[in-house]
């Protein structure tokens, strides 16, 4: 019967397979580094402890340094279940300088070797679109948005994750602060409400297939079926509404009845182009004025009324 010891060792030796067969240039840096460090984490706290150069410490307030799950990395070879086995890495070059561990989350490592070290333990259905997303093809690490040697991960705080998000989206950072808007930047929302940013079926890595479906995941009401339906909101509610911001209510992408007037120009309905000269002090026409073609048209998103044809009722 095996040992104890053996036993925790497995999870450590089939990392190691893993990472050989998906890492050939990490494989040469490990032949080089044959053992891992004993005493692992307390010889690496010794510079990457609170007071040193690096710190690094907070990492033990982290679910990663829980010692009663197999599954985590401080559970079989601590900080070297990421970082690679790192023997040489406590020892001075002939420059005076310590090479650096076998696998670092930065510049000196390829992204798809530090990325196949987290996706050897993090392979849960959130993350099985990763390989071809938006973010895998623009050559982001997993270290990219999350920080792994803090007591709090900013990019899974309701708090911080935004702030992550619109590093790199400089776009949505100004939608978000339009009149109109959902309430992202006042932390009641955040991206992944509606994004999996590990990849997705749909497009734009929203967590449904389609735009409508993660939109209901809220507005359950606009879903239907309905028994008149208005076809650019089965189609996609994005036709007319811009879900990060917009300076129109409620987050249209165009002002009424002008964004109404793109698709309505029919000739049984009054359907002048309006202007300004349809508000005061120039005049007063209800089709422009208060919720204009919603005045009359009030189950925009549909009716199930046997007379709301037009969704006036």
């Amino acid at each position: 019967m095996a040992s104890c010891n053996t036993r925790h060792r497995i999870p450590a030796l089939l990392r190691l397979v893993a990472m050989a067969l998906l890492l050939p240039s990490l494989q040469l840096a490990q032949a080089a580094e044959a053992a891992y460090q004993d005493g692992d984490p307390q010889v690496c706290l010794g510079c990457h402890g609170a007071a040193g150069a690096s710190p690094a410490a907070d990492i033990l307030k982290t679910p990663h340094a829980d010692k009663s799950s197999p599954h985590t990395p401080f559970s079989q070879q601590g900080c070297q279940s990421c970082h690679g086995p790192s023997v040489q890495h406590l020892q001075f070059g002939d420059d005076g300088k310590q090479p650096a561990p076998a696998v670092t989350f930065g510049s000196a490592t390829p992204v798809a070797e530090q990325n196949a070290v987290c996706m050897a333990c993090h392979t849960d259905s959130e993350r099985g679109h990763w390989p071809g997303s938006t973010h895998e093809f623009e050559g982001l690490s997993c270290a990219s948005c999350h920080t792994l040697h803090a007591e709090e991960d900013p990019v899974l705080q309701k708090t911080g994750q935004t702030g992550v998000c619109l590093d790199c989206h400089r776009d949505q950072r100004a939608e978000i602060h339009k009149p109109s808007t959902h309430p992202i930047a006042e932390g009641l929302m955040q991206c992944s409400d509606c994004h999996n940013s590990h990849g997705s079926m749909g497009e734009g890595l929203l967590k449904q297939s389609s735009a409508n479906e993660t939109c209901f995941e809220c507005h359950a009401e606009k879903r239907g079926p309905f028994l008149w339906e208005h076809a650019p909101v089965t189609e996609d509610c994005s036709n007319c509404h811009n879900p990060h911001g917009s300076i129109h209510r409620p987050m249209l992408t165009g002002a009424t009845p002008w964004l109404c007037q793109q698709c309505h120009m029919a000739g049984f309905h009054p359907s002048n182009v309006y202007s300004g000269n349809s508000v005061p002090p120039f005049g007063s026409s209800s089709s422009v004025l208060y919720r204009d073609c919603m005045n009359c048209h009030t189950q925009i998103h549909g009716s199930n009324h046997p007379s709301g044809v037009r969704i006036t009722r």
